[in-house]
């Protein structure tokens, strides 16, 4: 009996290269089936040609879908998805401010929903303080209002953050300080 040959999975070159035949109506056609197929489609296009009146809408929605669940529902926590909504929107728009706001939003919701729900999970907390850490240090690159104002979010969260277990508080305070020593 012979072993069965695996065709490669197609990669992004193979893709390239269907598209290099297509005119205009046939592309606009294309996305215009990928735009009908899928919200995160819809939402990545409405970022990346600035067409909704708040692109960061349908992104923080997802982050809370994934990190504040319905709790006496179906609801499911997936840190993973609610981190892709924010790799989501930076490959359609990639900007700072944007990018600070949905890390900080990120932050606030999984800090709120510990405090409120009680939760103590270590790895929960690991990826929170990890968002926290990229969030101040981006957060510290934006001109002084903007920064001051997401400073003081993330303050915030460090405050409430001295309710959980494992220096969850600690950590956010001290990521803070050496991150913001001398701004302002």
């Amino acid at each position: 009996m012979s072993k069965r040959q695996r065709k490669p999975q197609p990669t992004w070159t193979d893709v390239k290269a269907r598209l290099a035949n297509f005119d205009n109506a046939g592309l606009l056609g294309l996305i215009q089936n990928l735009y009908s197929a899928n919200e995160n489609n819809r939402a990545f296009l409405h970022a990346r040609f600035g067409l909704a009146d708040d692109v960061l809408q349908p992104y923080k929605k997802m982050i809370e879908q994934w990190l504040y669940p319905d709790v006496f529902g179906r609801g499911e926590i997936s840190v993973f998805k609610a981190k892709k909504a924010i790799s989501d929107y930076k490959k359609a728009v990639d900007q700072p401010e944007g990018l600070v706001e949905l890390m900080v939003f990120y932050c606030e919701l999984a800090t709120d929903f510990c405090d409120e729900f009680g939760m103590q999970d270590q790895g929960y907390f690991g990826a929170l303080i990890r968002m926290f850490e990229q969030a101040v240090k981006l957060a510290v690159t934006l001109p002084n209002g903007q920064r001051d104002a997401f400073v003081a979010r993330l303050d915030r969260v460090g405050q409430v953050s001295h309710n959980f277990a494992y220096g969850v508080g600690e950590e956010m305070d001290s990521l803070l300080a050496e991150n913001t020593v001398g701004e302002g």
